[in-house]
């Protein structure tokens, strides 16, 4: 009997110092297994900085400046002549024009098309001389008459000015509008519609690069255009090289009014 209770308890302390009954091992698989949950947050952390450096790489050779430095492109010359969808709408100051007829208010943007000689001719030389073609000829009533026709033509000259709204424009013909500022703003002095200028042509490219980053910002998965943004990024590295060996001085000077940095366009570019 004594010798059988000696077995069972030699068999109890026997069991109970078993490795995987022990509180050390216990503390050891605790351990291991936070430890593999913090290298895998690390890989996790580790992916994620790649591709926010990737993305880094890519967005510096899109918009020609580091994250964070969007100053650059803001104090441009390119950005402050053409007219994007959130000026277009946010601006809403007119601009007055005072006249005999009375005060004309003009959008802040014109349609394309309208130059400021063409301005000057419909709002401040057309309606008075329509308004005495109205008024033929003279007679006790002359002077209501012409006022009348001042009024109609102050009328006419407000209406005509919210037709010829730039709001009123598609993309293509707010395009068109960027376009054509573009040009006059980067043409020679002599030739005010030389088109092909090498800094021209990059211009031209960057207002469709900048304008494609933002639609795939919004749409990331249209691949099309992924591969259509590539490309024109190469192009205006091309053309912009060409400029470096044409004429440094004039590669110097278009980069800071295009809003770029050299490094954005020389060298490898990651897109």
């Amino acid at each position: 009997m004594f010798k059988s209770c000696l077995i069972n308890v030699s068999q109890s302390v026997a069991s109970s110092s078993r490795p995987s009954l022990h509180t050390s091992a216990v503390l050891n698989a605790r351990l291991s297994s936070k430890q593999a949950r913090h290298e895998k947050i690390s890989k996790v952390q580790a992916r994620i900085n790649h591709k926010l450096a990737f993305d880094a790489q890519r967005e510096y050779a899109v918009l020609g400046h580091r994250p964070g430095q969007d100053h650059k492109w803001r104090s441009c010359a390119l950005a402050k002549v053409i007219v994007t969808e959130d000026a277009l709408y946010s601006d809403s100051v007119p601009e007055i024009i005072h006249s005999p007829e009375g005060d004309i208010e003009l959008p802040p943007h014109l349609s394309f098309g309208i130059t400021e000689r063409s301005k000057e001719l419909l709002f401040k030389v057309l309606p008075p001389l329509s308004a005495q073609e109205g008024v033929t000829k003279f007679s006790e009533n002359v002077v209501s008459e012409m006022q009348e026709a001042m009024e109609n033509e102050k009328a006419k000259a407000n209406m005509f000015a919210k037709v010829i709204d730039l709001r009123n424009a598609n993309a293509k013909g707010l395009a068109f509008e960027n376009r054509r500022r573009c040009i006059r703003l980067f043409s020679p002095p002599g030739n005010p519609f030389d088109t092909g200028r090498p800094e021209i042509q990059a211009a031209l490219l960057t207002i469709q690069i900048r304008g494609l980053w933002k639609h795939l910002l919004a749409f990331r998965k249209d691949i099309d255009n992924r591969r259509g943004l590539r490309q024109l990024v190469h192009k205006r590295a091309k053309i912009l090289k060409y400029l470096r060996r044409l004429d440094r001085d004039r590669y110097e000077a278009i980069l800071p009014r295009l809003g770029l940095d050299a490094a954005s366009v020389e060298g490898e570019l990651v897109v």
